[in-house]
This record gives structure tokens, C-alpha cells and sequence, in this order.
């Protein structure tokens, strides 16, 4: 890497799931330009996010701390003003920061570090609505309606993904990026629902060559009581054949959609000769369940929700075509972006720095990724420690999850009742509940969810539209 501060360019999607794209081994989305990303620099196998929705993720993210630490519960929850962002850091240093698109920030504070907005982010302008676990998790009135609005066609979420790319393409061809080092987060919607997408990429994907989900006979009937609450309560009801891949049609030209951006994005640093001082790094905020164990959407801990693609290209070829399958999460991305542009690391990190496992430099990294949901969908918190080969699920209340993902990949058999895993079972509740306390979590959200539902009857929601 060069001695001096590399440029960052960091490309953020929605609900992307790594399995569905080429780097992570499926036979049908087309991804050429994450192939390149692949080719060309480090792919994380086992990256995961650190809350299976929009803003928890992306405010872990942005703090590199948990979302329990930040109080950034769900997605009516905005992050404090005061929150230090690796945004901050980096300007702290020198860069010039900014956002063209999503970061989903909550609230008045739409910018938390970035110097400005070049775009939209719709997300950000959207009231959504707030929590409330004395409800419990009542069924859905009907049935999700993604799957019946999937075709080709054009949205808003359309038209602002390429406001995004305009205006970040604009930013790059700037004569004013050869004054100091830049850090560009350009954050796309894309491939979250709703499943339309310009008909050019929705011809690309054929329905009779869709594939289906991978669901075993029997399986939904025994599936987990927290899983079949959620499936109520989110209308995940057994869809038609037909549904299901257009839905998945809809899904997988989203994602050729946004690698076509993440092309662009390349092309414009090769053509403005940055390319070759430029840290390139592409990852989601989390995953999309794509109609896998009866689900659609996020909000889990199976692979498809929680797991994160994560690709890392260094302008001086290091690790080139190099796959790391330790396990990590986008808390240690953050430590690592500020690695990179030689900032003041906070002892506040939760996560820790990538740049010495994708050096060689390690052999004693921690290998677990910590996780936790604590908004719709679920009546008291749930964890997630994945730590090696095992992935470990916690829910308040309810039994515990114990899965070999390097032999179950698809999560369909849980050992934690099994005696042989009895001994594994207990050393991961152990380390997962050292400094996650359940009961200490679930008094906090209830008493914010009380507050911020007093605030907005008295208020009409004002304190959660952005200015």
C-alpha cells in the first residue's frame, strides 16, 4: 500500500446476500465487476454483519461499536449527535469525507462526520415505524406483498441509486480530488425490495432457469419457534411456484444492476488515473433471506440474513485474488478504514483491524463475529456468536441454536440438543452472554420504545424527520 494516505472508495448495497454473486459460488447471478473485485483483491467468506437491519447495521458500522453499546435498538432509533463515526476520524486526519446515497441515519443529524450529502438517501426520509414488544409478534393481516409487486419496470429506489452513481462519478472527476486524500462512501439501495429492476437486467435472468429455495420436507414444521413467530408476523406465508421466482428473478437483476455500478465506479478511477492510489471496498449492510427456510427479507441470524459479502482491492496489489475464510464482521471493517488512513484508532472499537489477516500478518485471530436483533419481528433480544466453524443463536425465552455451517451449510440441523455438542453449546452461551446481559438489553429497549412512542404521540413524529 503506499506510504502515503491512500484515496477510499466505499461502496455500500442493501440486503445483499454474498451467496447470491459470483465470488461467493452462484452458478446464475451475473457479477463480472465483484469477480474483478475478487480477482484483484481479498474476499472475505465469513464476514457478517452486526444487526440483520438497515440502521443497526449501518450505525455498528459507522461507530465500529455494537448496536447495544450505541442504543441504536431498530429503525426508528437514531444514533446520538454526539457518536464519534469513522467519519470524524478520517477527517480528523486530513480526508475529505462524504456520502452520495444511503447511510440511513435517523433523525435531524443526516450527515454524523461526512462533510456532505451528494445525493438522496429515501430511506433517511421515511418515517417507519416504532417498535413496541408489549404487542408481542401478531400475525401479519395478509401476505407479504414483495413477491406480487416483483417485475421489470422503474422506481424511486431506481431513480435515487442513480442519483447516487451520478453524483458520485461527478465527485470523482473533480480536479479538486488531486488536492488531499478522499474517502467516498457511495451507498445504493439496490438489491432491497422493492424486487423491480429496469427490464435490460430482469431478460437476463429467465424464470424457467430460476433456481428454488432449498427447503427439506418437514422442515418449516419444526423450524424454530422464534423463525415461525417471525414468519407470521412478516406474512411469510407458502407463496406459488411462479411467485417465488420472480421474486427471485427480481432479486438477482437488482444485484447485475448494482455490480453494473460498481463497473462504473471502477471505470471512472481508471479514467481519472486514481485507480491506482485508491482503496476499494464493497460490502452490504446485510443479507436477504431470498425465500430460504420460508423467508424473505432480514432480520435472522441464517446465513442469507446476517452474512455479509465483504471484498477489499489494495492499488498495490496486496493478497491479490487472495480468500479469507476467518470469521469477521463489519466492526472490524470500521477499525480497518481507519487503519488504513493512518487515524487515531478509540479504544471504543468493538472491532479490530483486518489489515494484518489479509497481510499474513496473524495467527491468532479471534474468529468470532457477534450479532444481535432487538427490533420488529421478535418479542426479546436475540444474539448470534459465530466462532469458527459453529454458529451459536441466543433468544431470550426460547431454546438455543447450535449450527456446524463448514457441515450444515444450510442450517437445517441443530445440535444444541444433541450430548456430543453439549460441551461447545456452553462454552459459546458463555462467552456470548460475558458482555451481553439479555435481561439488562431487554429493560433498556422496552423503557426506549415506551419513550420514543410517548415522544411521537405528543410530537406527530416530528423528531424523526430529517431536516
Amino acid at each position: 500500500m503506499p506510504a502515503n494516505q491512500p484515496n477510499i472508495l466505499l461502496i455500500m448495497s442493501d440486503e445483499h446476500a454474498p451467496m447470491f454473486s459470483g465470488p461467493y459460488g452462484h452458478p446464475l447471478v451475473q457479477t463480472p465487476h465483484m469477480d474483478r473485485l475478487a480477482d484483484d483483491g481479498v474476499t472475505f467468506t465469513n464476514a457478517y454483519c452486526n444487526s440483520p437491519l438497515c440502521m443497526p447495521s449501518r450505525m455498528s458500522f459507522m461507530t465500529g461499536r455494537y448496536i447495544h453499546h450505541i442504543g441504536a435498538w431498530d429503525n426508528a432509533a437514531p444514533l446520538r449527535p454526539d457518536a464519534v463515526t469513522w467519519a470524524h476520524l478520517l477527517r480528523d486526519v486530513g480526508y475529505d469525507v462524504v456520502l452520495s446515497g444511503k447511510q440511513h441515519f435517523g433523525g435531524m443529524d443526516q450527515l454524523h462526520g461526512f462533510r456532505t450529502q451528494l445525493a438522496r438517501d429515501l430511506h433517511a426520509e421515511k418515517q417507519h415505524g416504532l417498535t413496541d414488544w408489549d404487542k408481542g409478534t401478531p400475525p401479519a393481516a395478509r401476505p407479504w406483498q414483495g413477491l406480487a409487486q416483483t417485475g421489470p419496470g422503474t422506481t424511486t429506489e431506481i431513480e435515487v441509486d442513480d442519483l447516487a452513481e451520478e453524483a458520485a462519478l461527478t465527485y470523482l472527476q473533480d480536479s479538486a480530488r488531486q488536492e488531499q486524500p478522499w474517502a467516498l462512501n457511495v451507498s445504493f439501495i439496490a438489491p432491497h425490495f422493492p424486487l423491480v429492476v429496469p427490464q435490460r437486467f430482469w431478460d437476463l435472468y429467465p424464470l424457467d432457469e430460476i433456481d428454488l429455495p432449498n427447503i427439506p420436507e418437514g422442515h418449516l414444521d419444526n423450524q424454530h419457534p422464534v423463525y415461525q413467530r417471525m414468519r407470521s408476523m412478516f406474512g411469510c406465508v407458502d407463496f406459488p411456484e411462479d411467485l417465488v421466482r420472480r421474486a427471485r428473478a427480481g432479486y438477482y437483476g437488482l444485484i447485475t444492476y448494482l455490480d453494473e455500478k460498481i463497473g462504473n465506479l471502477l471505470l471512472t478511477l481508471e479514467e481519472t488515473e486514481q485507480l491506482e492510489n485508491t482503496v476499494v471496498i464493497y460490502t452490504s449492510d446485510h443479507g436477504e433471506m431470498n425465500g430460504e427456510h420460508g423467508m424473505w427479507r432480514k432480520s435472522n441470524f441464517y446465513e442469507a440474513s446476517v452474512r455479509v459479502p465483504l471484498q477489499i482491492m489494495f492499488p498495490d496489489g496486496v493478497s491479490v485474488g487472495k480468500r479469507i475464510d476467518e470469521v469477521v464482521s463489519l466492526v472490524d471493517l470500521t477499525a480497518t478504514l481507519v487503519d488504513i488512513a493512518g487515524g487515531h484508532s478509540l479504544s471504543q472499537f468493538d472491532g479490530d483491524s483486518l489489515m494484518a489477516l489479509m497481510e499474513g500478518n496473524v495467527t491468532d485471530w479471534k474468529d468470532f463475529a457477534f450479532s444481535e436483533y432487538l427490533a420488529h419481528g421478535v418479542q426479546r433480544p436475540m444474539a448470534m456468536l459465530r466462532k469458527g466453524r459453529y454458529k451459536f443463536n441466543y433468544s431470550l425465552g426460547d431454546p438455543p441454536e447450535l449450527y456446524d455451517i463448514n457441515d450444515d451449510s444450510g442450517e437445517f440441523h441443530n445440535l444444541a440438543n444433541e450430548q456430543q455438542y453439549q460441551t461447545i453449546c456452553s462454552e459459546l452461551e458463555t462467552q456470548l452472554l460475558a458482555e451481553w446481559d439479555p435481561e439488562e438489553i431487554e429493560k433498556q429497549v422496552r423503557e426506549s420504545q415506551k419513550a420514543r412512542i410517548l415522544i411521537d404521540s405528543v410530537t406527530d413524529g416530528q423528531w424523526r424527520k430529517p431536516v
